[in-house]
């Protein structure tokens, strides 16, 4: 297939931001005009020099190393023919030209070929890196234990897409249980101490009779492998097939909304509870506490990424107001709702990845 050096230009400059796009052409119209006025006014002078900017030109935005290299080597042909059109020029400052227009373009294209290097080295890493994380972060089941389930996970900016955040659901023999909990940090080691968690969590939940002892075991993993400040923000809730009572466990982490009827609720701990690791510095074990969790109710859990989420004026996204708001809906709907609404509120960004887990008890 042969390429055209005009064709990829012209495909890089349309890739550029708007104010970007404006500057780079506005340069090569000032380029175009330097070659036109060297070659119609006195030839005892030259702009050839400024043919050097050429391959710099062609460089921005692309990460193909033919551009700036052909580029280059086209404004290279044109230095001597701008020699011809200016006899009166001394032939060193001919050659200065073309020995700087071939740097440059050496040093283009050099450039060009480490971005894209790197670039590729990154997105290989980061990919390792997700899918880790979704190895981790298994799709609950729709229904489990007489409920219905639904999670959405929502990743920050590219540059921070790999985060801490985690959930499970879990038949076990003593009823299903749920996880939530936002890790200190983000990056591979976010996702290895969220490994940790799960895993613990995964064996513990299928052994433990009391959900306070679930939470005791996992804050003992965090504690033996704790590095430096880092300590997870959890909420653990179990939920029997017979009826009756939720249980709560809440280990630091925001409280879980109960929506009844229109009406939302925050789930509150009896007492304040620190997050996993940190369970040593005021001595005791965890708490539970039992809720109502009656036949279509849902119970919303949610990370600070959700609540921490800004508009442009700078305020903090109201979760359970809106959530008041909502019509009545399954569980996949009402994140869908949600999340669409999140978005708009902040304008399409975060800052923060954000995770939801939500159940209704069916009837």
């Amino acid at each position: 297939m042969t390429h055209h050096p005009g064709r990829d230009v012209s495909l890089q400059v349309s890739r550029l931001p708007h104010s970007a796009r404006t500057l780079v052409v506005a340069a090569y119209v000032l380029l175009a005009g330097a070659v036109t006025l060297d070659v119609t006014t006195d030839p005892q002078w030259t702009l050839s020099p400024v043919l050097a900017t050429a391959p710099v030109l062609a460089s921005i935005g692309t990460r193909r190393a033919r551009v700036p290299l052909t580029v280059g080597m086209s404004a290279l042909v044109l230095v001597p023919l701008l020699a011809l059109a200016d006899p009166d020029v001394p032939l060193s400052a001919h050659l200065t030209s073309g020995f700087t227009v071939l740097a440059i373009t050496s040093i283009s294209t050099a450039n060009v070929v480490l971005v894209a290097t790197r670039e590729r080295e990154l997105g290989q890493s980061r990919s390792v890196a997700e899918a880790a994380q979704r190895a981790l972060l298994r799709p609950p089941p729709e229904r489990i234990g007489g409920m219905r389930t639904a999670v959405r996970y929502l990743a920050a900016a590219a540059e921070a897409r790999v985060g801490g955040d985690l959930y499970e659901a879990l038949a076990t023999p003593f009823g299903t249980r749920f996880l939530l909990g936002d890790v200190r940090g983000k990056g591979l080691a976010a996702i290895e101490t969220a490994a940790d968690v799960l895993g613990t969590f995964r064996e513990a939940a299928q052994v433990e009779a009391d959900l306070a002892a679930v939470a005791g075991r996992l804050d003992a993993a965090m504690t033996r492998r704790r590095a430096g400040e880092e300590f997870v923000t959890a909420v653990l809730v179990g939920v029997t097939e017979s009826g009756g009572p939720a249980r709560m466990v809440n280990c630091g982490h925001l409280p879980p909304l109960l929506w009844r009827e229109g009406r939302v609720t925050e789930i509150e701990s009896p007492v304040p509870e620190p997050p996993l690791a940190l369970l040593g510095l005021v001595g005791g074990p965890y708490h539970c506490r039992d809720f109502a969790f009656e036949p279509g109710d849902m119970l919303l859990l949610y990370t600070d990424g959700v609540t921490e989420a800004r508009d442009a004026s700078g305020r903090f996204y109201p979760l359970a107001e809106r959530l008041a708001l909502m019509p009545e809906a399954a569980p996949d709907v009402l994140l869908d709702r949600v999340v669409a609404d999140l978005l708009a509120y902040t304008g399409g960004g975060l800052s923060d990845d954000a995770a939801l887990l939500a159940v209704r008890r069916e009837g």
